[in-house]
């Protein structure tokens, strides 16, 4: 990856960490924006934690660089241990104290001084935790206990939260129920989080930024569709971009959702939505289909201009298309696999104009009976 100039940017998380620590290599090296979920995704083993580790001052790299919203917490000189830097580091399983209420949890991590990002009743109401604050840690389910390490990591007023696979938890089930406060609290709080995970399912759903990690090393690192076009991703089977969008209105008549997606729009078929909820759509590669011309009569309600900006091999009978839509002023990426024989038929090349023809996209964060409703590709 490209080396940036140290230095604290304000609005910018800001990682250089080069060595190893106890035999583990690390080579981690990104700059992204100080807001929303960033991601970072690997296997096991790829060195997550100690990257998280590394950045919450639990274990230091000698040489290392770390600087949040303009505020350096280490570099040559300065080296901040994780009690001053600020950070609340919630682990895979948050220890709590069986002999204490969750009221009295709470209120023992809460930080003495004045709340800047937010106070008791906040964290109660955004966690809905107001049912269970008489009840021990012990009678807790797990995705409960999970909610209170939260409240309890958000009211020590943070300036970067540290989520090292809180979603590992036993089912799916648990996930669904957990995963709806992360988004909760991504959007209603100005708290940059760091989520560390090797589930590109809920990376896809709550991030805003990924940062691709592999032996030890940052591979890629950026906006998450974009990551999502880059080949060590595209190739993959279950491969798809992100698209976010805005709800613009419904069509009563024909049950579908208008979304808006830059300066283009976007129907999907749903019950009606609040207009300007956004929703973040889910496009897999083999959902788009390309053609040479504007269709002139098709099923797909959703066609845009594209260019192909690469043609990655997938199998011995297909290709994936990494493209840019061509919305108004702005580019979007998306990807789109097809059978060689396709490819070939058309004459595709790099840098061909196209259309892309998108038969299915799945919003994500949504109730199941509303996901249900979705038709399936022929």
């Amino acid at each position: 990856m490209r080396r940036f100039i140290r230095e604290a940017k304000k609005g910018y998380i800001e990682v250089a960490f080069s060595g190893s620590i106890a035999s583990i290599p690390l080579d981690a090296q990104f700059r992204l924006p100080a807001k929303g979920v960033t991601a970072i995704f690997g296997p096991p083993g790829c060195g997550k934690t100690t990257l998280a580790r590394c950045i919450a001052g639990v274990q230091r790299l000698p040489n290392g660089f770390c600087a949040i919203d303009g505020e350096i917490w280490q570099d040559e000189t300065t080296f901040r241990r994780s009690n001053i830097r600020r950070v609340a580091y919630v682990f895979q399983l948050p220890i709590l104290s069986p002999h204490s209420s969750v009221r009295r949890t709470l209120l023992y991590n809460a930080s003495k001084s004045e709340p800047t990002l937010i106070d008791f009743d906040g964290v109660v109401e955004l966690l809905a935790l107001a049912p269970l604050l008489e009840r021990a840690p012990s009678h807790l389910s797990e995705v409960e206990r999970q909610r209170l390490a939260l409240g309890s990591a958000l009211l020590g007023q943070p300036r970067l939260l540290l989520l090292d696979d809180p979603l590992l938890l036993r089912d799916r089930s648990a996930k669904s129920e957990i995963l709806p406060f992360i988004e909760r609290m991504r959007q209603t709080l100005p708290l940059p989080m760091i989520y560390f995970s090797h589930d590109i399912a809920d990376i896809e759903r709550i991030a805003d930024h990924l940062v691709m990690m592999r032996d030890g090393t940052v591979t890629a690192a950026g906006p998450l569709n974009a990551v999502q076009s880059d080949p060590a991703l595209a190739r993959r089977g279950e491969a798809a971009v992100c698209l976010d969008t805005v709800v613009g209105g419904y069509d009563g008549r024909y049950g579908l959702v208008m979304l808006r997606l830059k300066a283009a729009r976007f129907l999907i078929p749903g019950v009606p939505l609040r207009p300007g909820t956004q929703l973040r759509l889910r496009i897999a590669a083999g959902d788009v289909s390309i053609a040479c011309e504007p269709p002139r009569a098709s099923s797909v309600l959703n066609v845009f201009p594209a260019r192909i900006t690469a043609s990655l091999p997938h199998d011995e009978a297909e290709v994936t298309l990494v493209l840019t839509l061509e919305i108004g002023r702005s580019s979007v990426p998306l990807l789109a696999r097809i059978t060689r024989r396709s490819f070939d038929a058309l004459r595709l090349s790099i840098g061909a104009e196209v259309f892309a023809e998108i038969a299915r996209a799945v919003p994500l964060g949504l109730p199941s009976d509303w996901l249900q409703r979705l038709p399936h590709p022929a």
